[in-house]
């Protein structure tokens, strides 16, 4: 080991290394079968959580927060349908986009109770690693 082509400690540009030694290559590979499939999942999988989330959290917010009105059992509803519509919709590009201003929208339904504000910001920072992870995987 005496040159920093053998020593395993050192990185090297993946465009330097010869090709068919592993991480050859301009382009950085996932070592997923089908990276775009896979990211597709992580997004449904997320906006899937979520509406259950939303669903399941009515009554204890209810029971425990107090007077959770009308309009935002109305709120909540309809964000976890959305979700669940956009979830079906992640083929298409534009449903990455409309996930962000549905978690930007959760987090304006804490104007109408504060539990749904903290539920908005658990689930931003959930959609931000998701959309951090694809633009990791798929460049």
């Amino acid at each position: 080991m005496t040159g920093p082509e053998q020593d395993p400690h050192t990185t090297r540009d993946p465009a330097e290394i010869p090709e068919g030694e592993p991480g050859a290559g301009p382009a950085r590979r996932s070592g997923l079968r089908n990276p775009e499939r896979a990211v597709r999942g992580l997004g449904a999988g997320t906006l899937s959580l979520e509406a259950l989330v939303l669903l399941l959290a009515i009554q204890p917010i209810r029971v425990v927060g107090g007077d959770l009105g009308g309009a935002a059992i109305a709120a909540v509803v309809a964000l976890a349908v959305a979700a669940i519509l956009l979830a079906g919709m992640m083929r298409r590009p534009w449903a990455w986009n409309a996930g962000t201003v549905l978690q930007g929208l959760l987090i304006l339904a804490g104007l109408l109770h504060w539990s749904l504000l903290v539920l908005g910001i658990i689930f931003a920072l959930v959609w931000a690693y998701a959309l951090h992870v694809r633009r990791v995987i798929l460049g």
